[in-house]
């Protein structure tokens, strides 16, 4: 198979033409594919035994494209100290500087000659340590087809077979593993020997892009040292334990269900063994908790025997049996395919510590769930208190194909060392089938490996042959270490292969004939170690059989006992919070409004800056305004409203956590919640300074990395591990947010209903048509609305003291109109027994608009004032006319319904045409849809004829939401039917606006004359 390429020969030529100029040895160099032999095919010239005339070469020749890494920067570094003090280098070092710059020697021991050969040698050894991994035996199947490079052949160096058992010098400075022992002369024989075993067995190491020496050394010690993977028996015996468990299950699986999709592990199945090693040495090491990500290839052998979901339950579930029976209380949604199931689980580990391990649930999206894992583990770092970042982990496994072709694999990678998306680094897992479901690596990607995406962080990339049982144990083991050391990615491809087709009805030999003619014919990896452990005799026969036996009895068992398995509500619900309430179970609706006192005090806390601090004078002027707001209780703006809702929720002890593109400042520069010191260039954030002694995270508001995928991703994945806290995820337009399109489809809309997973997250898209374009008008509403899934043709109870509308819903949707709703539509988040997602079409024009202010009493929870009702204060789902309309006003003719900003163009156009019969209500909460108010506002006005205005084109926005669920309120109370609902908006449109800003005003004002003219509307136009 050729998707391994070849390297490149440039440094061949480089070499030859600055290190063996005069008398240079070698001449030409063909490479065959040769395993034990250290040199390839060679031409000599006749001179070939003549020692080559050293003469001086300039130090900058020397930097070559194969010196990759800190090659060149270790001779730059070497000669800068030599001219600063000949006496700080090894005399050998002296020697050479002086051979460059045509100085006599200082020691007669010690020729020119073997100066530049040991300089010659040196570059030798940095080939193996840059290009080791193009010779190493990777391939369980021997199928690849990649050129040796030939900075590997010591010809090219001017060596011959003659010069195998003389010792050369090799210089030390600063240098570990093989350069570092105290043995400066060796044969070039075992020089080579010990390069061979390091860099080119059944592991490939990637470390030589890494820019940190002292990283590389690590790693080299790790790495060169000469007896690296050394198990004693009762090692083994684990080792191969788990690799039984691993093997068996999955055949227990196909010899129970023949036909059944499971996806499963044949071909890879060291993972599993390599897994529990990894989390052991993690535990070790201080690791408490791990999250693991990862895609359906191996999912139910790591259910069943990293994670220790109960056997019979996997069993059960492919009976069929995965709707747990009637249980009072019990909300079972609508589920989803067993290979995409999570849990979580407590296990020992071989050291004797408990490990906390939980597997996210995940779609068939491949590399989706990254970012959930990413952020899920930094939540619980938070929770736990852990700032070193070393107590909670995460693993994400990859295949081939998706790690290598899929964004937010980058986008995931590139938030690994951000100050506030940073979780001390993620263990990445590739198992590597060398094909994508049909495709080959040449077709699915252009690199060399699949990992190359890594290598823009720096990390590490360990390369393994998955038949190599102890290579792998060896190189998961190296992982924990380097993470835990380090802090930072790191990557382990696992070169193993799929032993079925994508699953196991497919049929792969129509595609791949020659690599399934040598699957077909290839000894699995238990029979590898199995006899490899009969060879060494540490192992008999017997111990092998007595091991097989226990696995198929113990799976025998499961088998029978899940035949009776009943799920029970804590195997669906294990991760679920404890006191929280399911859709069926009836969450009273409670006040969000905040004694008058503690508004006052947290409001001067928000607009306070220390003594000293000099902010931008407009942000300065922009805090003094707040500071008047506050003071007087009147005027409250959009930003003022938002940041009292998070100060009174910090107030009351949750956690405030708001990220997205520019939203320290806000993308209209309207937050302000971050604010720079124009001399000191000094930050400071007032809302981490509401309560005494705050945890400086408890409120956390970052601009993100520029991305829209992986960011809210992470955000979800954050607000999935503890209720009580606000999430929030801002897009920079709400037009960008469908960059994360596939988290709102298969996580934010469906998690709950599929997985049982609650979230409160909530998005903020600014929307709103303000006459700038296609790509900054629309958040795209009407994609929400359609996800949702309240039914439109009935009416749900909507009593207030037994509604579980909300709790039934998938997600609510709101277009909040004024400062003081949207508080407490950010503080129901919280003041709720339940979690639902919340979409909000946050404003644009309104965040400075004349007319879009509260009153400070409006946010407390005082009897008397506009905002509280019978119930107290809370958010408003709809907001009636603020004229002063009685209970019946028969003399309207018109009733508008509408939501978001276009209610200010209308109440502005209906004052100046003094059009005191027509009615305006905003709809605030579009879904679920608030039939109740709704109802209310038709009886109000009898005789009105109903329209719905929107700014947005017909085919989009919340027309064809409403109008159905609108229809069937009407019909209740004989109002009418679909056809007497009017609509006022733009015409459909395959854009989302209009590009012609005079044009955009045109239809602007046009839709919003209409809405009060004094002739009928004439539907639909």
């Amino acid at each position: 198979m050729g998707w391994f390429r070849a390297g490149s020969g440039v440094a061949k030529l480089a070499i030859r033409r600055t290190l063996s100029q005069g008398g240079s040895n070698a001449s030409r160099t063909r490479i065959l594919p040769s395993q034990n032999r250290y040199f390839h095919t060679t031409v000599f010239r006749s001179q070939a035994q003549a020692a080559p005339v050293p003469r001086p070469v300039p130090l900058s020749r020397l930097t070559d494209s194969f010196l990759d890494g800190t090659s060149s920067v270790y001779l730059e570094e070497l000669q800068r100290a030599w001219e600063a003090d000949p006496n700080s280098v090894d005399e050998s070092w002296d020697n050479f500087f002086r051979n460059f710059v045509g100085q006599a020697a200082t020691s007669p021991g010690i020729s020119g000659q073997t100066i530049q050969e040991s300089m010659r040698l040196l570059l030798l050894v940095r080939a193996y340590q840059v290009n080791g991994h193009m010779k190493a035996k990777l391939d369980p199947l021997g199928l690849e087809e990649r050129e040796i490079p030939e900075e590997l052949d010591p010809s090219l160096y001017g060596f011959t077979e003659a010069d195998l058992d003389r010792e050369f010098f090799l210089g030390v400075w600063r240098m570990a593993g093989f350069l570092s022992e105290n043995r400066p002369v060796q044969t070039l024989r075992s020089i080579l020997t010990r390069l061979e075993q390091a860099y080119c067995g059944s592991i490939g190491y990637e470390y030589m892009h890494i820019p940190d020496r002292n990283k590389c050394n690590w790693l080299r010690d790790k790495i060169e040292t000469p007896t690296s993977m050394q198990y004693n028996r009762q090692r083994r015996e684990v080792i191969l334990d788990r690799l039984i468990w691993s093997t068996q299950f999955e055949n227990f699986l196909a010899t129970k269900w023949t036909t059944a999709k499971r996806f499963g592990l044949e071909g890879g199945e060291t993972l599993i063994p390599g897994m529990k090693e990894m989390f052991d040495r993690a535990a070790d090491l201080g690791v408490e908790s791990i999250v693991i990500g990862m895609p359906h290839r191996g999912r139910l052998n790591v259910l069943g025997n990293v994670v220790r979901k109960p056997l019979r339950q996997i069993f059960s579930e492919f009976s069929g049996g995965t709707k747990p029976v009637d249980e009072v209380g019990l909300y079972t949604g609508t589920g989803d395919v067993k290979y995409h199931l999570g849990t979580s689980y407590d296990r020992p580990t071989r050291g004797g510590k408990r490990i906390h391990l939980s597997l996210v649930a995940n779609p068939s999206h491949l590399e989706a769930v990254d970012p959930v894992v990413v952020g899920k583990t930094r939540a619980k770092q938070y929770y736990s208190n852990d700032m070193d970042r070393t107590k909670n982990m995460g693993i994400l496994i990859h295949g081939d194909g998706s790690f290598a072709g899929q964004g937010v694999v980058y986008e995931t990678l590139h938030l690994s060392a951000l100050p506030n998306y940073a979780t001390g680094g993620t263990i990445h897992i590739v198992v590597n089938n060398q094909v994508a479901f049909t495709t080959d690596p040449r077709a699915g990607r252009s690199s060399q490996y699949c990992t190359d995406v890594a290598k823009a962080l720096s990390a590490p990339i360990f390369h393994v042959n998955g038949d190599d049982m102890e290579a792998v144990v060896h190189v998961c083991e190296l992982a924990a270490e380097w993470r835990q050391t380090f802090h930072s990615d790191v990557v382990v491809d696992l070169v193993c292969y799929r032993r079925f087709g994508h699953n196991e009805i497919d049929e792969p030999s129509f595609t791949q004939p020659k690599m399934y003619k040598v699957i077909r014919n290839h000894p699995s990896t238990l029979e590898i170690y199995q006899n490899k452990l009969l060879e060494s005799g540490q192992v008999t026969k017997e111990d092998i059989d007595k091991m097989l036996n226990k696995v198929n009895t113990i799976l025998n068992e499961e088998f029978l006992a899940s035949k009776d398995y009943v799920p029970k509500r804590r195997d669906w619900l294990a991760s679920h919070w404890s006191g929280f309430k399911s859709p069926e179970q009836l969450s009273r609706i409670r006040n969000t409004g905040v004694k008058p006192d503690i508004l006052k005090n947290v409001g001067k806390a928000i607009t306070t800056f220390p003594d000293n601090f000099k902010p931008h004078r407009a942000v300065k002027k922009v805090y003094d305004q707040r500071a008047q707001m506050i003071e007087t209780g009147e005027g409250i703006d959009w930003a003022v409203g938002e940041a009292l809702a998070f100060a009174t929720l910090l107030v009351e002890g949750n956690h405030v956590r708001l990220s997205g593109q520019d939203v320290e400042r806000g993308t209209f520069s309207h937050r302000h919640a971050v604010v720079h010191d124009q001399e000191t260039g000094e930050k400071y954030c007032p809302l981490d300074h509401v309560i005494m002694n705050q945890n400086e995270e408890m409120f956390t508001v970052s601009n993100s990395s520029l991305s829209e995928f992986g960011v809210l991703g992470f955000e979800l994945g954050y607000s999935m591990e503890n209720p009580n806290s606000l999430v929030i995820w801002e897009a920079q337009f709400g037009d960008f947010a469908n960059g994360a399109q596939v988290i709102f489809d298969q996580f934010l809309s469906s998690g709950e209903s599929k997985w049982l997973r609650q979230t409160g997250l909530v998005l903020l898209l600014p929307h709103g048509y303000d006459g700038q374009g296609p790509e900054h008008s629309s958040a795209r509403l009407e994609r929400f609305l359609q996800m949702s899934d309240d039914n439109p043709y009935v009416i749900p109870e909507m009593d207030p003291t037994l509604r579980t509308q909300i709790q039934e819903c998938n997600w609510q949707v709101v277009n909040v109109t004024t400062p003081a709703n949207y508080f407490h539509v950010l503080r129901r988040q919280i003041h709720r027994e339940f979690r639902k997602p919340l979409i909000v079409m946050a404003p644009k024009n309104l965040l400075r608009h004349k007319d879009c202010k509260s009153n400070l009493s409006e946010f407390d929870d005082v009897q008397g004032h506009p905002g509280f009702d019978k119930q107290g204060t809370r958010f408003k789902r709809l907001i009636k006319d603020q004229n002063d309309h009685s209970n019946l006003e028969e003399g309207i003719r018109r009733l508008v319904l509408c939501s978001g900003k276009v209610y200010y163009e209308l109440d502005e156009e209906r004052k100046k045409v003094d059009a005191k019969d027509v009615a305006i209500c905003r709809v605030e909460q579009l879904c679920p849809f608030p039939y109740d108010l709704i109802q209310r506002e038709l009886k109000r006005y009898p005789n009105a004829e109903i329209v719905w205005c929107q700014e947005e084109p017909m085919n989009m926005g919340a027309y064809n939401y409403i109008a159905p669920r609108l229809c069937t309120a009407m019909k209740v109370l004989g109002r009418g039917t679909f056809d007497d609902i009017k609509y006022i908006g733009r015409a459909p449109s395959a854009a989302s606006a209009t590009g012609f800003y005079s044009v955009h005003v045109k239809e602007q004002t046009e839709l919003v004359q209409k809405a009060v003219q004094r002739e009928p509307i004439n539907y639909p136009f």
